[in-house]
């Protein structure tokens, strides 16, 4: 048996297309056929020269590194990056994900003792030998005394160009001198099961006979946890780097999850919100290019707790959304190569009775609007666009807090439209006080809190590939060539009940 799998292994002497079928049947499934095809076919060119190297790789790749190989060496090039079917990447982290860890990250990799070119020795050739490296996951950065420090150099910027987002470049630069607001969310280094089951959401016919038990174990990030800023408004999530530099904010989950999902007995039996029927559709998307909706919105049934939204062109339907079957005749050029990076997209994920969970299935980052994340940033309200890297599994939305914040704005407005009027008609309040509003919010703004506002807090937006903001050409969501709104029902649902207990005019526009 031995014998016949070495006589059908290929040796550095058969031609390059029979090397590239046998090393591609031992590929692990991360990427693409056609992007392994190209990184395997140049890797094998390169080493067609340096016949006992490509043996030691070949050795090495079908044994699954059972028998001891030498080093497999490339070129290094200047930046010590290496371009495949037009990504970039570090070539040793390249095949180590083709051969042997699909969801490898770059600061994973350490080299065995007795590799001689290994990538961080800084030799003039690399050793990409996947069986020269072992994987070790870095240790969790404690979460409790993030700092944010200002020392980000004004030449730094986010790039958001058409390469894999899986390296993390997190290079950043500045269109607003050092004014960086895009947060990045990278992968953490937990296994993508979370320590809790998932509860389903309540059927709509279920709502009469409610019990607390309906949502066990709904995960809350802690609240106690403080973020300083100490002057840059860059906010930079990276998972493997050990300590603050420039100007990132570095943020990664500790590996143990009871550290980082405290579920507190009074949390774990939480009722609902409302008893009020859950709604048929858990929420709804609608798919813009530019400004323009592009098809019909997309209604996500409340039996579907888990939705993709992908660049595919299957027909959409029940639990995934393709937006590659949709057509539109403005369509630019820019536009449908954007599409074309859409690949996997997206997972949304509603839990417990409203709260939502997104995956980055893409090769590409995806930026969201969230104002769940700008609050847990330290952030004030849709100031900051969130960067959610490939693989990274976040928490955008959580329903208890849209709850609160919509009661105490609502709360707000009403007050200050009740100052406001009292104000008109003569019997103006004393000075610190604007109807029991805390002064630092003025009259007129609270006043000018519409219904509009309060919606706001019940939607999600998420642009594929390309960010908006200070960092990038485009201000606004809306000059993004693919992005979607979701409008989240439960929580549209509790802000008609707020607004039936509190109602408030929508702002008169001034004469």
């Amino acid at each position: 048996m031995d014998n016949m799998s070495i006589t059908n292994t290929p040796t550095s002497n058969d031609a390059c297309l029979s090397i590239v079928h046998s090393l591609m049947c031992h590929r692990q499934g991360g990427e693409s056929e056609t992007f392994a095809k190209r990184a395997i076919e140049s890797l094998v060119k390169k080493l067609k020269e340096k016949k006992d190297e490509l043996d030691s790789l070949i050795t090495a790749i079908t044994t699954n590194g059972a028998h001891p190989s030498k080093c497999v060496t490339i070129q290094r090039t200047l930046d010590g990056r290496l371009q495949v079917a037009g990504r970039k990447g570090f070539p040793h982290v390249i095949y180590a994900r083709l051969w042997r860890w699909p969801d490898l990250h770059k600061n994973e990799l350490k080299h065995v003792k007795y590799c001689q070119y290994a990538f961080d020795l800084k030799c003039d050739s690399v050793c990409v030998n996947p069986y020269h490296y072992e994987r070790v996951v870095s240790p969790g950065i404690d979460l409790s005394g993030l700092t944010l420090q200002s020392s980000a150099p004004s030449s730094m910027l986010v790039k958001d160009e058409y390469v894999n987002d899986y390296e993390g470049q997190l290079s950043l630069s500045s269109a607003e001198s050092h004014s960086v607001q895009t947060i990045q969310h990278p992968p953490s280094n937990r296994a993508s099961t979370e320590p809790y089951s998932t509860p389903a959401m309540l059927a709509p016919a279920e709502a009469g006979t409610t019990s607390t038990t309906n949502y066990p174990n709904i995960p809350v990030a802690s609240t106690n946890t403080t973020t300083t800023w100490t002057g840059s408004r860059t906010a930079a999530y990276t998972p493997t780097l050990p300590h603050h530099q420039n100007g990132h904010l570095q943020h990664h989950p500790p590996m143990h999850p009871g550290h980082y999902w405290p579920v507190h007995n009074e949390l774990a039996f939480q009722p609902p919100i409302s008893n009020h029927p859950a709604p048929e559709y858990w929420c709804s998307i609608a798919y813009f290019e530019m400004d323009v909706q592009v098809g019909e919105t997309f209604k996500v049934p409340s039996s579907c707790p888990v939705v993709t939204v992908d660049g595919y062109v299957d027909p959409s339907g029940g639990d995934r959304f393709c937006l590659g079957q949709l057509s539109n005749v403005h369509r630019t050029e820019a536009i449908e190569r954007a599409r074309l990076h859409i690949g996997k997209g997206v997972q949304l994920e509603c839990k417990g009775e409203g709260d939502v969970w997104v995956r980055c299935l893409s090769d590409h980052a995806v930026f969201v609007q969230s104002y769940y994340l700008d609050r847990e940033a330290g952030r004030a309200p849709g100031d900051a666009v969130h960067k959610i890297y490939p693989s990274a599994y976040i928490k955008v939305f959580d329903l208890r807090q849209c709850h609160r914040q919509m009661q105490q704005q609502a709360a707000t407005a009403q007050a200050a439209a009740a100052a406001q009027a009292a104000a008109v008609a003569g019997n103006i309040p004393g000075p610190g006080s604007v109807g029991g509003i805390a002064p630092a919010i003025s009259l007129s703004a609270a006043a000018g809190i519409g219904v509009d506002d309060l919606r706001r807090l019940c939607i999600l937006r998420m642009s594929f590939v390309k960010g908006w903001g200070p960092d990038y050409p485009r201000q606004s969501i809306k000059e993004t060539p693919c992005w979607i709104e979701i409008h989240l029902h439960r929580a549209l649902q509790l802000l008609d009940e707020v607004l039936h207990t509190m109602p408030i005019a929508d702002p008169q526009p001034l004469d």
